[in-house]
């Protein structure tokens, strides 16, 4: 892991710390350790640069010290106020009158700095010895988010206590903030399946458990996707070149398929944000197995070309994609789509239909029931639709299950029927779409990214894994039109009579872009899909074929809902009329 000299790492906004090599849990070994002396260091220096009324007090009272003096000065200073008032200490020790003689600025020190340190976004791990199974044990998860609780008292005690015995004064409001850890994991390494052409990989922890201290708001570099994956011919292991210490990998469930997910330690937050989206495998799909689908994100080696591709292993048939380490790529998309990308050309090999939609299914009070799907591009409105007939119907609905909201397939179950599966027990969604005031009834449970941008997102868990392996027969299969205005001769809603006329819409994917990628105005993708259709055309053309033929046969209603979605002043109307009229229909169909 880490190097043994430093048990921690400041790169790029983010603390990552490894708590076996740091472990504090008094105030002392706390304000002795190697971080809280760097963090102080390195906020006197960020005052010093934007030169700031609180350094000039600094350089005013502290005068007779050198710049790198200041620090060790300050930090013995809070050492000593950890556990004695001020009147103690200049009675104690007349070196610190000057910057005791004016409590107003120091306390505005102190204040800032610890803001300073909350706006990190800040990581603890913990590994487990190896081949110890450490991860099967409830008593080390609770150790382990014991340990995340003791330390975010400890920072919160600290901080107080020092500020208390400076001013001499209780506070009136306590605010108990998230000072410690925003994410956590516990780390094992796991002997895999692992060839010789993946042999850089197999000294990388695995993630067994996750913690989140929700709600998490993270400032990714980048808040929209671009450009698409291209398939490389070859793969080397030197296009696999990096340093396992600065690594970490995320077994993730993509429906009923393995990832493993390799990230470097600067994409982190969005690494760790995967346990919003993705079920964690189990110990035993990782143990002398080879995975289904391997995600390496933030290669820094010059040995591939392209920033997002992704190669075939037709000796394994396993899948793996590669993203090389850019500011670019600093969004969670990239992350979410690859893997997703990779999971839908696995799907074909099995002869299943992938989907970029969402998937419900509805029982009505009255009775009936409906699995639906509506299949579109980013920006559609798929889940904005479904969203919209939750809050509108509640009334008239018991019972809503999601099993996919971006990502799904396609199958046949033993009778023959058509059957939906899912990917994710998340979403990753657009705040700007959906109803006003849901994000806050999630809130507790979400992770925000660039809150204060266009297309702002969060990322929630909304279903369990048990549904999206399940598989759900599939009553109406929609195709989300955002582009088309609702007349006379364009219902909301609008089913087709042959397959012939269902496909050529669905190949056709039209839609108005809606700023979730570099895309503007109305464009094409085939099958709204770009995450691996376009890449295995031919296969997706004679499985989308066979596909719909079957859904007309069994009778499976297939049509296109008009949400509005890219329509200007219908971004919210558009998808409440949509589930109006999808509402009536469910109620038409036969219990």
């Amino acid at each position: 892991m880490l190097t043994a000299k430093k048990p921690y790492i400041i790169t790029r906004g983010k603390v990552i710390v490894d708590y076996s090599g740091l472990y504090c849990d008094t105030p002392e070994q706390l304000l002795r350790s190697e971080l809280f002396e760097e963090t102080v260091d390195r906020f006197i220096e960020r005052i010093a640069a934007r030169e700031s009324s609180i350094f000039a007090f600094l350089k005013n009272n502290l005068h007779g010290l050198k710049r790198s003096e200041l620090t060790g000065h300050i930090v013995n200073l809070f050492r000593l106020l950890s556990s004695h008032t001020a009147e103690e200490i200049l009675a104690m020790n007349s070196e610190f009158s000057p910057i005791l003689s004016e409590k107003e600025y120091l306390h505005e020190f102190i204040e800032e700095l610890y803001n300073y340190w909350r706006r990190f976004e800040r990581f603890i791990y913990l590994e487990a010895p190896k081949r110890s199974r450490y991860s099967k044990s409830s008593i080390h998860h609770a150790q382990f988010i014991k340990l995340n609780e003791e330390f975010k008292n400890l920072v919160l005690f600290v901080y107080r206590r020092i500020s208390e015995n400076l001013t001499g004064k209780n506070p009136r409001v306590y605010r108990q903030l998230p000072a410690g850890a925003n994410m956590g994991m516990l780390l094992e390494r796991i002997d895999w399946d692992c060839s010789e052409t993946y042999a850089t990989l197999k000294d990388i922890p695995f993630i067994r458990l996750s913690l989140i201290e929700p709600p998490l708001i993270l400032y990714p570099a980048m808040n929209k996707r671009r450009g698409r994956f291209e398939e490389i011919p070859v793969l080397t292991k030197e296009m696999l070149m990096l340093n396992p210490e600065e690594w970490f990998c995320f077994p993730a469930k993509v429906g009923d398929l393995t990832a493993f997910i390799y990230f470097h330690r600067d994409f982190i937050s969005l690494g760790l944000t995967m346990s919003n989206l993705f079920e964690i495998a189990d110990y035993e799909d990782i143990e002398s197995r080879m995975p289904d689908l391997m995600l390496v994100f933030g290669l820094t080696n010059d040995n591939f070309t392209g920033d997002t591709v992704f190669y075939e292993d037709k000796d394994s048939g396993t899948l793996i994609g590669l993203i090389r380490h850019s500011e670019e790529v600093d969004y969670f998309g990239y992350f979410k789509k690859m893997t997703l990308t990779l999971h839908n050309i696995a799907m074909l090999r099995r002869g299943r239909l992938p989907v970029h939609g969402a998937m419900v299914y509805i029982k009505l009070k009255s009775g009936g029931t409906a699995n639906v799907v509506i299949i579109g591009d980013s920006g559609a409105g798929k889940s904005e639709t479904l969203e919209a007939l939750r809050v509108l119907s509640e009334e008239y609905i018991c019972e809503m299950k999601i099993i996919f909201d971006d990502m799904g397939s396609l199958g046949l179950d033993h009778n023959g029927r058509v059957v939906g599966y899912g990917t994710e027990i998340g979403a990753f969604v657009r705040l700007d779409d959906l109803q006003p005031g849901y994000a806050y009834e999630e809130i507790d449970r979400s992770v925000f990214m660039n809150p204060d941008k266009t297309n702002a997102r969060l990322v929630m868990p909304i279903t369990r894994y048990h549904h999206i392996v399940k598989g759900y027969p599939v009553d109406i299969l929609l195709y989300a039109n955002n582009y088309e205005q609702v007349d006379d001769e364009h219902p909301a809603i609008e089913f087709f009579s042959t397959p012939e006329e269902a496909i050529s819409l669905f190949r056709s994917g039209a839609r108005l872009a809606k700023g979730t990628t570099d895309e503007k105005g109305l464009v094409h993708t085939y099958f709204a899909n770009p995450f691996g259709a376009p890449q295995r055309k031919e296969e997706h053309e004679k499985c989308a074929v066979s596909y719909f033929d079957k859904m007309f046969k069994s009778g499976t209603k297939v049509g296109q809902i008009r949400t509005r979605l890219g329509i200007e002043g219908f971004e919210q109307l558009g998808p409440r009329s949509a589930s109006i009229e999808l509402f009536k229909v469910i109620k038409r169909l036969p219990s």
